[in-house]
């Protein structure tokens, strides 16, 4: 019986040995193909990066690790200098290797006819006639200055400058069955003259919080005019226009 217990420890003491050593030779695997093949660094993904992401967000996603020289992608990087303002363009996983394919600049991500919007501002849409929207000639990446006015004040102000065009849509001949007045209910016309639609234009804006709200305001309780207000525009010598201001 003593001998057989015997035979059974020194079988279990064999056989952890025996695993131990299997567990570092295959650990040590990579490591023999490296030192018998020529190598390059190249980054490597080594945590998940979502699509979007910008370059200056990947830097703490990715390491320099020496790769097999013929196992080396094309495009593969070995600095991150050209990635400089762009973002990704797929979801990036463990393992693969960092490629200039996976990257594009924001602008280029956009729809058709868009900008970015600026950090921190938001969007706010709005539906208005052709003429209080320079004719429709407006274009994503334009300023223009907003002016309000209260039918129930009989006043108007040019209360927000130079604020951001992102995206225009000049076919919007009574989009989602909202008036294009510009603010308090009116029936807009629907005819073309020109290429331009004799209707709703619909202009969407970058704004802060605190101006999204006014703009908001004015289209719900009075009216809106878009001005083309270049960025060098002069901003001075506005007041709140009443009738006694005009006809004085």
């Amino acid at each position: 019986m003593r001998r057989r217990l015997l035979a059974l420890l020194v079988a279990a003491v064999l056989a952890t040995a025996g695993a131990g050593v299997l567990v570092q030779w295959v650990q040590g695997a990579d490591d023999r193909a490296l030192a018998g093949a020529r190598t390059v660094e190249r980054y490597v993904v080594v945590d998940p990066v979502p699509a979007g992401t910008p370059a200056a967000d990947v830097a703490g996603s990715v390491e320099l690790t020496a790769v097999p020289a013929r196992l080396v992608a094309d495009g593969a990087l070995d600095t991150l200098a050209p990635l400089t303002g762009l973002v990704t363009t797929v979801d990036l996983q463990p393992g693969e290797q960092l490629l200039t394919a996976r990257f594009a600049s924001p602008e280029s991500l956009l729809p058709p006819g868009t900008v970015p919007v600026p950090a921190g501002l938001q969007e706010v849409s709005v539906s208005l006639e052709a003429q209080r929207a320079l004719g429709g000639r407006l274009a994503a990446g334009d300023t223009v200055g907003v002016f309000v006015s209260s039918q129930v004040l009989g006043a108007t102000h040019l209360t927000l400058h130079k604020v951001l065009v992102t995206a225009v849509d000049t076919g919007a001949d009574d989009v989602a069955g909202a008036p294009a007045g510009g603010g308090l209910a009116e029936t807009a016309a629907t005819t073309t003259t020109g290429g331009v639609t004799d209707g709703a234009v619909l202009v969407t804006l970058a704004l802060s919080a605190a101006d999204a709200e006014e703009l908001v305001w004015a289209m719900e309780h009075g009216s809106v005019w878009l001005s083309a207000e270049a960025e060098d525009a002069v901003e001075d010598g506005t007041r709140t226009v009443t009738v006694e201001e005009v006809l004085s």
